[in-house]
């Protein structure tokens, strides 16, 4: 059901990501008049900006790397990473999507608006201007670069602008160590770029295990990628055509010319714009202050979901479609409902790819957990050498008493499929000696569980 014009809406959604699409659609189809709004084309971060066409410029990069490994194992001659092509293949994704999104939301009713949004009082917002009033907003903004206090960081570019370069420079700086820079990176080298990341503190990627962590930065340097940790960069300076980064390694001064910076230093939330304190609602440096149902804690009438919200999630896309998918429950049935994030998946899409599900093993020792670990170099394991992957390895961590998986953290050609795996039996609670006992496909990556597991 649509709202005429003027008349207040049941719930208005700023943002089109994946928590406000969402809850919109899920709101509309039980017979509620919504609105949204976004200030960008509809879709939001992932699709258009982030995970989606990430994925299709690192699934060329993976045809690449894999030829190359394979050279002089069947396969013969030379191939390269055509920029431009690739650009035009991503937009092929990416150019349809905002009609899209409009098109699911106008087949279910909702009342579309195309700005700014700003709180104008605690139930309503002005959209360039224009007051909505509504019994019930929903933040879902997503998140922006974090504002780096760093002379010259107006020559910085960030994760959206890098994914939408027309040509790709030689040498390129990621002034961060996470995501971003080490999947951006695997993807330059790959196209015959030399890229440098430059991380602040002794550690890289630093929400996955070290040790397959270290693993992962060798395999970066073997491809051409400079790691360095310890760095702090004071300042981005052009240099003609170029730039000049200056700063400390491990207290020293350093200096690096390259052709580009990409801002690589972490996310947070998006409200600077909101005029949060006409619609009292508090924050927190994560993002808006919610409670367990991603309710404002100053105010009752808004929710917030994805990366706009402080809800204790990691800031990936699944979490927002569910704190999305809670937020529509808790309004149409009452607030008791809240995300569980139990077996939640992380991946690194690197190349061999990096991926967590579960507890960590520093999260699982915190717990008190008593547990056991099974862990291996599999890089000369069928699965991974018939593809000649250069590094594959497991850590699994499994509850010494009820014998439950309670994390699992994976490196290697097939991780970003086999992890889904080990999710899945955190999150139905399968027994270890369960899952090993499954008659999986062979010869197939999930086949290797039963050797994970041993």
């Amino acid at each position: 059901m649509s709202a005429a014009a003027g008349d207040p809406v049941d719930l208005l959604v700023v943002g089109t990501g994946s928590a406000g699409t969402t809850a919109a659609l899920r709101y509309a189809r039980a017979g509620r008049r919504v609105a949204i709004v976004d200030e960008l084309p509809y879709g939001g971060t992932c699709v258009l900006r982030g995970c989606d066409p990430k994925k299709v410029l690192v699934g060329v990069a993976e045809l690449l790397d894999r030829n190359e490994r394979m050279r002089g194992s069947g396969i013969g001659g030379t191939s390269s990473i055509v920029w431009a092509d690739l650009m035009r293949f991503k937009q092929t994704f990416t150019q349809p999507a905002p009609a899209q999104r409009e098109a699911q939301f106008a087949q279910c009713g909702v009342t579309m608006y195309h700005g700014t949004a700003r709180f104008a009082a605690p139930d309503s917002l002005s959209i360039d201007g224009r007051i909505v009033k509504a019994q019930n907003i929903l933040l879902a903004t997503g998140a922006r670069p974090a504002t780096l206090d760093l002379a010259g960081a107006q020559y910085l570019i960030d994760s959206a602008e890098f994914l939408d370069l027309a040509e790709l420079p030689k040498r390129i700086c990621f002034v961060g160590g996470g995501y971003i820079a080490f999947e951006f990176a695997h993807l330059a080298a790959r196209a015959g770029a030399s890229p440098v990341i430059l991380q602040r503190g002794p550690r890289v990627l630093t929400g996955f295990e070290p040790a397959l962590v270290d693993r992962i930065v060798d395999v970066s340097r073997t491809i051409g990628i400079d790691v360095r940790v310890n760095v702090e960069v004071d300042s981005v300076e052009k240099d003609g055509a170029a730039f000049r980064v200056a700063g400390r390694a491990n207290g020293a001064p350093l200096t690096l010319g390259c052709d580009l910076v990409v801002h690589a230093a972490g996310r947070v939330a998006d409200l600077d714009d909101l005029s949060l304190e006409k619609g009292n609602v508090e924050r927190t440096p994560r993002g808006v202050a919610v409670n367990e149902f991603l309710q404002s804690r100053s105010n009752p009438a808004v929710y917030a979901a994805g990366d706009s919200a402080d809800g204790g999630g990691l800031p990936l896309t699944p979490t927002a479609a569910l704190e999305g998918d809670v937020v529509a429950r808790n309004l149409l049935e009452g607030n008791r409902h809240t995300a569980d994030f139990t077996g939640l998946t992380s991946i690194v899409y690197t190349i061999p790819s990096l991926g967590s599900t579960g507890l960590s093993s520093d999260q699982a020792r915190r717990k008190g957990v008593p547990f056991v670990v099974r862990e291996g170099d599999s890089t000369q394991w069928y699965s991974s050498r018939r593809v000649r992957a250069r590094s594959s390895a497991y850590r699994v961590l499994i509850d010494e008493e009820s014998g439950l998986i309670l994390g699992a953290h994976l490196l290697g050609p097939h991780t970003e499929e086999l992890i889904n795996v080990f999710s899945l039996a955190i999150r139905a609670q399968v027994r270890a000696a369960d899952l090993k006992d499954v008659l999986f496909g062979y010869p197939t990556a999930s086949s290797d569980i039963e050797y994970l597991l041993a």
